[in-house]
């Protein structure tokens, strides 16, 4: 009988549909709109332009907080959950009712915070809730919830005048697919409170270690593509396009987010280390694309969908990896390798905006290009000791 769904039963489907929309909602539509919306907000609040990068930098770290909190309970991904909806949506709607800097500062940060806490949760309420075959699939589709909610924050922005109509929307979605991923969970076995205490006590540093290589690949790649997460529009601007058509290439960043959908499952037959160089490379040639000025509207919006399409691929890669060399602490490891992948952006804005001031903007874009290839680099070093494992085995074999 022809199968009529792409996972084993409709109840996968389902949690796969709901985490998806979770990271839609906590990324795409709460985290990364900030940036999206921030001419807005900033006319609204009278906020200047650097009060609102530190406001940018202070959510970039309750980021990596709440990956960080993520590791230590990482046992209970309901809590991260509930923990994520929580942050995210509460954050977005305190965003919405703010009328001064003293409400909408800590509103940005508290609700960037429910991203951090959201992936390691679906990471592992995915890991028990979908057959072990699919799972890699599964896993990559709900991360590909990025793309989806950058292209419905980017339609918000342009069919709604006033950005807080579009986080109070964006809060009633996040909070409607947390519900269903809680609604859809298959509770385990939690492990005992000693086991897990033993471990972090005894195991950690070697469980952290083995993260190694990807983790310098993502700092490196955050640092990368932080570039254009920040003046990705300004630099579209330059080349003439109006506030619409910046908007547009910012709806093609999720477009290609989006389309990892269709590439998750030839995506995940790769080896993690071979995806991520795959991926790494993508984002490198879009982010050179990006520096020219006298490219034609056309070729910078296709860069766009490309870097998109590299940089969610790119991290569902770590997540894979993170599951290969720490197949029992796998939402840990994810954890680890996004909180490098956004110190590295925060690390990356800052460095952009320095240097910018001084070389411009397109220098700056070939340069953030020359990192994402060094990030992809750090491939070669998984490729190296797996040839050293096989030659050691076929030695001892002879």
């Amino acid at each position: 009988m022809k199968r009529s769904l792409s996972f084993g039963d409709r109840r996968e489907l389902l949690l796969v549909v709901a985490g998806t929309c979770l990271i839609a909602g906590t990324y795409g539509l709460v985290r990364l709109a900030y940036g999206l919306f921030l001419p807005d907000i900033s006319a609204s609040v009278a906020m200047s332009t650097a009060v609102a990068g530190y406001v940018a930098s202070a959510a970039s770290a309750a980021y990596c907080l709440g990956a960080l909190a993520a590791v230590v309970v990482d046992h209970r991904p309901r809590t991260l959950v509930v923990a994520a909806v929580t942050t995210a949506s509460g954050g977005a709607l305190a965003m919405a009712m703010s009328d001064g800097l003293a409400l909408l500062a800590p509103a940005v940060v508290v609700a960037s915070a429910g991203a951090g806490l959201a992936s390691p949760g679906l990471v592992a309420v995915v890991a028990r809730g979908v057959a072990a075959p699919r799972t890699a699939a599964a896993q990559a589709t709900v991360n590909a919830g990025t793309g989806p909610g950058l292209v419905a924050a980017g339609l918000l922005a342009l069919a709604l005048p006033d950005w807080r109509a579009a986080f109070v929307a964006s809060a009633v979605v996040t909070a409607a697919a947390g519900a269903g991923v809680l609604l859809l969970d298959r509770r385990g076995q939690a492990r005992p409170a000693e086991e897990v205490a033993d471990e972090q006590a005894t195991g950690g540093l070697r469980w952290m270690l083995a993260l190694r290589v990807p983790a310098a690949g993502a700092l490196l790649l955050g640092a990368a593509t932080a570039a254009t997460w920040t003046y990705g529009r300004t630099q579209v601007a330059a080349t003439g396009a109006g506030s619409t058509e910046t908007v547009l290439a910012w709806i093609a960043l999720g477009v290609g987010g989006t389309a990892t959908v269709l590439t998750a499952r030839r995506l995940g037959a790769l080896p993690p280390a071979r995806a991520w160089l795959l991926t790494a490379l993508v984002v490198a040639v879009a982010t050179a694309g990006l520096a020219s000025t006298t490219a034609p509207l056309l070729l910078l919006v296709l860069a766009c969908g490309a870097f998109g399409w590299g940089f969610v691929a790119a991290s569902s890669a770590l997540i894979a990896w993170a599951g290969d060399l720490v197949a029992d602490r796998a939402a840990a490891g994810t954890s680890v390798l996004f909180v490098a992948l956004v110190l590295g952006q925060a690390a990356g804005a800052a460095a952009a905006g320095a240097l910018a001031g001084r070389i411009g903007l397109p220098p700056v874009f070939l340069l953030a290009a020359g990192v994402a290839v060094l990030a992809a680099a750090c491939c070669a070093t998984r490729f190296r000791d797996t040839a050293t494992t096989v030659r050691m085995d076929a030695t001892m074999g002879s």
